[in-house]
């Protein structure tokens, strides 16, 4: 357990820290010459023989609130410090207002400075702080009367002996989810190298685990080595969720790092320059509207922040709602992190939330399917309803996704009685690759993008009824071309393994669309065929195949058409029919002449040897079939082009 203090300047905080502890908090010289916290101070108290309680003493002045909700973020119990001959002031008010921000639930008061005041006077400031924390998480909670500098003082035992009860009581962090450490200090040890220290909000990293994670710097994204780990002031193999820690890091310098950065598990973190987040304000806050400026504290960092409100234009004094909050740098967080906002001016907190998405989109941030999400994810951070945030991803959700969401690295193991049954409302899906990661989807999701699919491909050939089908890469480009890769082909598979799709050659085509040859119709092909073949890259036309075979333009054109279908011939343009064998090659040499930033009309032309007017069909027939596009005057190749070498026999 971790706990943080809270209250306002010389109130004790550090004296109570030091007599619970016997830690003094206040390591630098200034500190302990004006007799007042600067930096943040760490000390521990031992909960059993492995374990200890964690203390994080936050300075009380004013102007160090940032300094104070650096420490605040991460802590299990908020410990409120409330001197006795002050009585409560008003960075009273503002650490508690932070702490609640911030999501604490578990803490307890102290009224300090007890020596200090008569009884009269004590029982008066219990009923200030009574009255302070009406509604809050402190309202049940218990308040001590303490003297910090009094030896064997009885308040300071009895606070002592319900830290350890909660320590016990308060079930452990879940050490399941990804590694991540929120840098507070960075600083060089001599004949150690850099050690960084700070908070742990989640999982486990273990030095002895040959399967540990690899650990990178955030939002930087470079990549770390951990040579030691001191876990709660003392030697450990592990670092776990809810620990203060110290890592020697190998790989980079101190100048490299800042507070406020994170150390992580390569797959928990993205940088982001846009955070989406439910926002609420105090009731003393000024409104926020559209590009309102504020001071953002999240983990250990401070950025400065613009607030655009998505579902209204502004967020009255008290209110809340779902906002953008958009940064000049990058930022890293995950769904469900709190955060504190205080004015422009940095003089007043005025609100603080969670956030929903940590990759908010810079366009068309409110629409309405945008605005579906973004509510069922805080529906979900509320109840940890998958099946109703599943029916609002479109794309449903990776592996890597699900771990950050979820804060579990074994998500599959957290809905595996949702998926294992055959009317299961949820199902895993993967690509055949072996690179591609599993994706948990909603079956009503899963069975609307495949009936799209099949839709598509029934206009396309309602519309297009003589061409044999087309590639798979232009089906999604025709009916859901943002689909991530990995889901278009594990639903491109199972469309094929269904039977609701079939492949020839390089196209995809529904069950019906296929042609047969007559007697006739084989007798005509045979002799066409051999025609088309021999004029390689430059064939006959249909009126010309017509003379030669003397057989009626409309009886040639019925029979290439079922040819095309069959996948023997390509049409590039209107009457004007190529072999696949030669279709291929100039597909492969297209591709070959493409493959460093495209070519001209001109460069295939000199190579193929014909016309110009026959290099452009020949080009726009690649380029409509989604082989290549055209960029200005180059024809550049598609990264998902149509594979002319893939043909059935």
């Amino acid at each position: 357990m971790i706990v943080g203090t809270a209250g306002h300047i010389d109130h004790g905080k550090s004296a109570l820290v030091k007599a619970l502890t016997g830690v003094q908090t206040d390591r630098l010289q200034a500190e302990q010459e004006r007799g007042i916290s600067i930096e943040l101070g760490y000390a521990w108290l031992p909960l059993d023989d492995t374990r200890k309680i964690g203390f994080i003493d936050v300075p009380g002045h004013e102007r160090l609130i940032h300094t104070m909700a650096a420490g605040a973020t991460g802590i299990d119990f908020g410990l409120l410090v409330v001197a006795a001959d002050d009585g409560v002031m008003p960075q009273t008010q503002e650490h508690l207002a932070i702490l609640s921000l911030l999501g604490v639930q578990n803490g307890a008061v102290a009224i300090t400075k007890s020596d200090r005041a008569d009884a009269a006077r004590i029982e008066a400031v219990m009923q200030q702080v009574a009255a302070l924390v009406q509604g809050t998480f402190l309202q049940d909670q218990p308040v001590f009367t303490v003297s910090a500098t009094t030896d064997g003082d009885k308040g300071v035992t009895d606070l002592q002996a319900h830290l350890l009860s909660s320590a016990h009581r308060l079930s452990a962090r879940n050490g399941d989810g990804l590694f991540r450490l929120a840098v507070d200090r960075a600083f060089v040890l001599k004949g150690q190298g850099t050690v960084v220290t700070g908070t742990v909000h989640g999982g486990v990293f273990d030095l002895d685990d040959p399967a540990a994670p690899q650990l990178t710097l955030m939002p930087a994204g470079r990549p770390l080595r951990v040579r030691s780990i001191h876990a709660q002031n003392q030697s450990a193999r592990r670092a776990v969720s809810g620990q203060r820690c110290a890592l020697n890091l190998a790989g980079v310098g101190k100048d490299d790092i800042a507070r406020g950065d994170w150390v992580a598990d390569s797959r928990c973190l993205v940088a982001s320059k846009r955070l989406d987040a439910r926002l609420t304000l105090l009731s003393d806050a000024g409104a926020v509207k559209t590009w309102t400026p504020v001071h953002l504290h999240i983990g250990a960092a401070h950025y400065m922040a613009r607030v655009v409100p998505l579902d209204n234009t502004a967020i009255g004094p008290g209110g809340h709602g779902v906002a953008q909050l958009v940064f000049e740098e990058s930022v890293c967080a995950l769904p469900g992190d709190r955060f504190i906002v205080r004015d422009a001016q940095a003089k007043h907190t005025i609100g603080g939330g969670q956030v929903l998405d940590a990759q908010g989109p810079r366009r068309r941030r409110r629409r309405p399917e945008r605005l579906a999400w973004l509510n069922a994810l805080a529906q979900f951070l509320d109840t940890r309803d998958l099946q109703t945030l599943l029916r609002h991803a479109p794309w449903g959700l990776s592996e890597t996704v699900l771990m950050r969401l979820t804060r579990n690295t074994r998500p599959q193991a957290l809905v595996e009685g949702d998926t294992l049954q055959s009317d299961a409302p949820l199902l895993w899906v993967s690509d055949s690759a072996a690179s591609s990661e599993p994706i948990l989807i909603h079956k009503t999701v899963w069975q609307t993008l495949a009936s799209i699919a099949v839709q598509t491909m029934e206009r396309f050939h309602e519309q297009q009824p003589d061409e044999p089908g087309v590639d798979m890469a232009r089906l999604r480009r025709m009916s859901a071309p943002t689909m991530p890769d990995s889901l278009w082909n594990a639903l491109c598979g199972h469309l094929l393994a269904d039977g609701a799709l079939q492949r020839h050659g390089p196209w995809v085509h529904r069950p019906g669309h296929t042609v047969s040859l007559s007697a006739n119709d084989a007798l005509l092909a045979e002799r066409l065929l051999p025609l088309i073949h021999e004029g390689g890259v430059n064939p006959p036309w249909v009126r010309d195949l017509s003379k030669r075979l003397s057989v009626p333009e409309d009886r040639v054109r019925e029979v290439l058409r079922k040819m095309l279908r069959r996948g023997d011939i390509y049409q590039v343009v209107h009457d004007l029919f190529y072999h696949h064998e030669h279709v291929r090659a100039l597909a492969a040499l297209l591709t070959n002449m493409a493959q460093h930033g495209g070519i001209t009309v001109a460069d295939f032309r000199d190579q193929i040897g014909v016309g110009r007017k026959r290099t452009v069909q020949i080009l726009e027939f690649f380029n409509r079939t989604g082989l290549t596009r055209r960029v200005r005057d180059q024809h550049v190749l598609r990264p998902d082009g149509t594979d002319f070498g893939h043909r059935l026999s």
